[in-house]
């Protein structure tokens, strides 16, 4: 995440974007956050792929932005933040500890094996089992590249239902690999559960193999869900100075 207030950072500049989310020759990052000034709101949100490219929304980014916004002093314990997929309402329960709301979630596509929805990032959700011996990375850039969704790309999740809760894997487009966690993809599953009457409860605890969020939500017809709310830890790792 970059502290952007002066608008300094060059947005066309997806080389140098890729470079500083490369582990070996960069920085390493899954993602490239900015935070500016936004006119009427706490600030805006602009998040760019490990590719390079910009992305849409990034959950787990979006609750980053919150405490590191709250860390510069750029809002207090309630936030209002501009992201690509429009504003966001957020809660600073602590500091290391960010509650987000999300946009509701108004179509869904169903099928046998799978659903597909869109929860600021597009996502594929499927229910497996032996989740944590499965290759993610083979089986998810598989469905990414296949013919449905190999020109704009899209987010894989593989749930296992545990007990009463849920253990997600995703494997994200623009990174092109399996990530630790997703928060839209753990969001995505939450509701794909729910519509796929593996429960009816409407907030879960998700395991991730970066740590634990937790989704609630509120079904409002068969395929729509509002007050959807993410949230988990946001850790303070390091910090610096980037120079040109």
């Amino acid at each position: 995440m970059i502290d952007d207030r002066n608008e300094s950072f060059p947005l066309d500049k997806h080389l140098f974007v890729s470079h500083l989310c490369d582990r070996r020759l960069g920085i390493g990052a899954d993602g490239l956050i900015l935070l500016r000034n936004h006119h009427d709101l706490d600030f805006r949100m602009i998040y760019f792929n490990a590719d390079g490219r910009e992305g849409s929304l990034c959950g787990n980014g979006g609750r980053c932005a919150v405490a590191f916004a709250y860390k510069l002093g750029m809002c207090g314990v309630t936030a209002r933040f501009q992201a690509t997929d429009g504003v966001h309402d957020a809660e600073v329960v602590r500091p290391d500890h960010i509650r987000l709301r999300m946009q509701p979630v108004s179509v869904v596509k169903r099928y046998e094996d799978h659903c597909i929805l869109d929860t600021g990032s597009p996502h594929f959700c499927t229910f497996t089992s032996g989740l944590e011996e499965m290759d993610v990375y083979g089986s998810g850039r598989r469905i990414r590249y296949s013919e449905a969704y190999k020109e704009e790309g899209i987010n894989v999740n593989f749930i296992q239902q545990e007990a009463e809760n849920l253990f997600v894997r995703t494997y994200e487009r623009g990174v092109e690999n399996e990530t630790y966690s997703c928060g839209t993809g753990v969001v995505a599953s939450a509701i794909c559960a729910a519509l796929n009457d593996k429960t009816d409860k409407t907030a879960f605890r998700i395991r991730t193999l970066g740590g634990e969020l937790s989704v609630s939500f509120r079904r409002t017809g068969p395929d729509t869900f509002d007050d959807i709310i993410l949230e988990g830890p946001a850790t303070f790792v390091f910090s610096g100075t980037l120079s040109k």
